[in-house]
């Protein structure tokens, strides 16, 4: 050893075994290109709590108190803040020096010729451990794929799935001890051969913590002489960590493969506050840029994620962010709007320009919250000095470029129709907005879904039905309220839900093209119903067991490739694919520029599947 070398840093050398995250994309590409919507922030939140351990192990090194307390993923290098203010979209450069966790991502957002490709390239050179992929239902195929290219690159690789579709169709029923598969499921594919035995791991549910567990689990069982660990050996440390007493706060499930049978670890924990989980971005740097906030030289602004609420109040039956679903609703606790404020400055000091909260409803709808983040964000960006910030906050905003990101922030977030008419009085609607434009805000983002009573007549979002008040003047109502306040609107539309008819769809189509022309709308995005597992229409419509999310040779053609996570036969049942077909004409058309012509983030070339 030379005598200028620093010890720790040969330590962390000798602790590390490599790791690779991807985001499952949900398309592939038609007209070479994609439309890029942001931040991998599943994969983020997902990885937030074992990056942040990973981080601090590092710090600490081995032993007792360390929370890898011997091998660790190669999550050890902070994210420097120049690294931040300079990362932009795309494959994160290759660096095999690079031990921070923002190089340890895949994030191709289409899957082609191109993404395989590049997938295989990085498996190549990274040589990891442990492959952890992240995946909807649409990309349930894809992630399929990409995990048995891992086991042809690197057959000793840990394969570990976890996101929605995991959470949808991979649940533990306590009373009968067994678990509940359904047919588009991981392992239920895999046991009767409909794919092959590609993947070793699976979490679901409120998987934080229980991704943690088990990442701990697998670097406990890791083989020191060849670096890799066995799925046996990892249910033998997940046993013995439960034995020893170790307990994770929430509701998830960990599930490990062996020839003979999946081996189950429930978790019921104690529940947790969402403002207590380490930030999303604590290893990733903010790569999005969102024309929807405009700097003042007209680009883009470096655009971070929030959320403040995991599931949507509503429990509409086409949708999967519904808190029935999710298990319940979870909020930022104790003082959110202090604790909300502190998470935006900690994003600002990462170089973030704007804010668009994920939550499916702002503050879950809630009037009070709203009112006091919004005037706890007016006050901080109108601050003259760290002295009047909060002191939580004072130790992100540390220089002038924060301080210039912070003053001059904006903010997005999505709102609903009964939101802004019939669930509260006009002035306080009014108010509200204006509190909101003041703190920042400069973009709301509002679900239509459809302009027909026949088919809104079964969405639980139209909470407030007053027979002379239909959805229509609900939805023109909300969009004058939100002008007046001088904030521009997107919006989704949905076709194919129940009711839904070729009368509603040109009513629907021709409505909206009329709120175009009034000037209330900046973007229509037009979206055709997907069936996601778990939720009531799938059910209603006899789709269970029918869903296909697993065959890679499904041939995904227009008019499907014009929506996002559209395929052919797990669309709609109430749409056939002349109907689809003239959705995608009628508001091309009749919208004009105005379909989808402001869409987040730029559009980026990639390659095209022959």
């Amino acid at each position: 050893m030379s005598l200028h070398q620093d010890p720790a840093p040969v330590a962390w050398a000798a602790r590390r075994f490599p790791v690779l995250a991807a985001l499952a994309p949900v398309m592939t590409s038609v007209e070479g290109e994609i439309t890029y919507p942001g931040d991998p922030m599943c994969l983020y939140a997902a990885l937030c709590v074992t990056v942040d351990n990973g981080l601090r192990s590092a710090r600490q090194g081995a032993g007792v108190g360390s929370p890898f307390s011997d091998l660790c993923p190669d999550w050890g290098i902070p994210v420097t803040k120049a690294q931040r203010l300079t990362a932009e979209h795309g494959l994160r450069a290759w660096d095999e020096n690079d031990s921070t966790p923002d190089h340890t991502v895949f994030d191709p957002r289409v899957w082609d010729e191109q993404a395989r490709a590049d997938l295989r390239a990085e498996l190549t050179r990274r040589r990891p451990r442990v492959f952890l992929v992240s995946t909807v239902s649409p990309g349930h195929r894809y992630a399929l794929e990409m995990a048995a290219i891992a086991k042809e690159i690197v057959p000793d690789c840990l394969v570990v799935f976890g996101g929605r579709h995991i959470d949808e169709t991979m649940r533990y029923l306590p009373a009968k001890k067994t678990l509940a598969l359904e047919y588009s499921s991981t392992l239920r594919a895999m046991d009767d051969g409909r794919v092959g035995p590609v993947v070793d791991l699976l979490v679901s549910g409120e998987g934080y913590f229980a991704l943690d567990i088990l990442m701990r689990a697998i670097a406990l069982a890791m083989d020191l002489d060849r670096g890799r660990a066995r799925v046996e050996d990892v249910v033998g440390m997940l046993e013995l960590l439960g034995d020893a007493g170790e307990r994770i706060p929430g509701s998830s499930l960990i599930c490990a493969v062996l020839p003979e049978a999946a081996h189950a670890f429930p978790v019921r924990g104690p529940k947790y506050d969402l403002a207590d989980l380490p930030s999303p971005y604590v290893g990733f740097a903010v790569r999005s840029r969102f024309p929807i906030f405009p700097l003042s030289d007209g680009s883009p602004a470096r655009t971070a994620h929030m959320i403040v609420s995991n599931a949507c109040p509503y429990h509409c039956d086409f949708c999967s962010e519904s808190a029935v679903l999710a298990g319940g609703l979870k909020r930022f606790g104790g003082s959110p709007a202090d604790a909300a404020l502190e998470r935006i400055c900690e994003y600002v000091s990462y170089g973030a320009e704007a804010v668009f909260f994920d939550d499916s409803i702002f503050w879950s709808g809630t009037f009070p919250s709203i009112r006091s983040f919004c005037e706890a964000l007016r006050a901080a960006r109108a601050a003259s000095g760290p002295a009047e910030l909060p002191e939580r906050c004072r130790k992100w905003i540390t220089d002038e470029g924060d301080w210039e990101r912070l003053r001059n922030l904006q903010f997005g977030c999505q709102v609903t129709a009964d939101l802004l008419t019939t669930l509260h009085k006009e002035q306080d609607v009014r108010d509200v907005l204006d509190l909101m434009r003041e703190a920042g805000c400069t973009y709301l983002y509002m679900g239509i879904e459809s302009m027909s009573a026949d088919v809104m007549q079964h969405v639980h979002k139209n909470v407030r039905r007053i027979e002379d008040f239909p959805w229509k003047a609900k939805v023109r109502m909300a969009l004058e309220r939100i002008r007046d306040a001088g904030i521009p609107v997107g919006s989704s539309v949905l076709f194919g839900l129940e009711g839904e008819t070729m009368d509603s769809i040109e009513e629907t189509v021709a409505e909206v093209g009329m709120l175009i022309d009034d000037g209330l709308l900046m973007l229509a995005s037009p979206n055709i119903l997907t069936y996601h597992p778990a939720t009531p229409i799938t059910r209603a419509h006899g789709m269970t067991e029918r869903l296909d999310y697993h065959s890679p040779d499904v041939e995904n053609r227009p008019p499907y490739t014009f929506f996002e996570e559209a395929f052919p036969g797990v669309v709609s049942l109430r749409l056939s694919e002349e109907q689809v077909w003239y959705i995608h004409e009628a508001t091309a058309k009749r919208w004009g520029s105005i379909r989808n012509s402001a869409e987040p983030d730029a559009r980026v070339p990639v390659a095209v599947t022959a």
